[in-house]
């Protein structure tokens, strides 16, 4: 792959870690396509502030992901802005506890669908051009994979699915595209949920080997490595976790 003036297609890069890995993507000479739903006010900031140092290099695009039809278009806009499509980066998801007993179709279907259906069905879409590209495949799963979380089962259940679809990717994309995943522990924490003050905080970071938390500087620096660095890694899990997954 060419190692400079990489086009890339990231779902969910408005905000957070996908803001993160597209500052990180940007400052490696990328062009970036970025994927929103409904975080349009922070896409235009995020443009506006990548495309001032270098013009024109970053264009947003917005959809429903639960919507697989849109997909494809995700890609085609992307070639036809840029000229092609060197890389996917499946970064979008949402993130609430199902117990049991209160689990519903809607639940699944919004869990399962940004986590696991999109990713699927946008890579199908991607497949060809990414081929021709020799391009490569990023996954944003998480740690918890191998230990899920109590209460979140459709969400640990979708995850899980992740990976197992990056290790058949790069089987079926092969030898042309690699597909990898990064599984990041305790980076940011959820927005608005008061299950995470700071007696857990706590305890989630005395669980962590390193004793703290990450950034989302720290995942982003893991895709680029899986990305720039890795020529020879394809089906690969990258645990960005501090250690905790080696102490739950």
């Amino acid at each position: 792959m060419n190692t400079i003036n990489k086009v890339v297609l990231i779902t969910g890069g408005a905000k957070r870690v996908g803001a993160a890995i597209c500052k990180e993507l940007h400052a490696q000479g990328a062009q970036l396509m970025i994927h929103y739903n409904t975080s349009t006010a922070e896409a235009r900031a995020l443009q506006a502030e990548l495309n001032l140092i270098r013009s024109n290099s970053v264009a947003i695009i917005q959809g429903d992901l639960l919507n697989i039809d849109v997909l494809p278009n995700l890609v085609n806009e992307t070639v036809s802005h840029f000229g092609k499509l060197d890389v996917l980066i499946n970064n979008a998801s949402t993130y609430y506890p199902t117990e049991i007993g209160k689990i519903n179709e809607d639940n699944w279907q919004d869990l399962m669908g940004s986590n696991l259906k999109a990713p699927i069905f946008l890579t199908q879409a991607a497949a060809t051009e990414l081929r021709k590209n020799h391009g490569c495949v990023v996954n944003i799963t998480d740690m918890h994979v191998e230990r899920p979380k109590k209460g979140y089962i459709v969400y640990s259940v979708a995850k899980a699915g992740l990976v197992t679809l990056t290790k058949s990717l790069a089987h079926e994309l092969s030898p042309e595209v690699r597909v990898n995943a990064v599984a990041p522990g305790p980076v940011q924490w959820p927005e608005g949920n008061p299950q995470f003050d700071e007696v857990y905080r706590q305890r989630v970071i005395n669980q962590t080997l390193l004793k703290r938390v990450g950034e989302p500087e720290d995942v982003a620096k893991a895709v680029k490595f899986l990305i720039y660095d890795a020529p020879f890694v394809t089906g690969h899990v990258l645990a960005v976790d501090g250690g905790r997954s080696l102490n739950l």
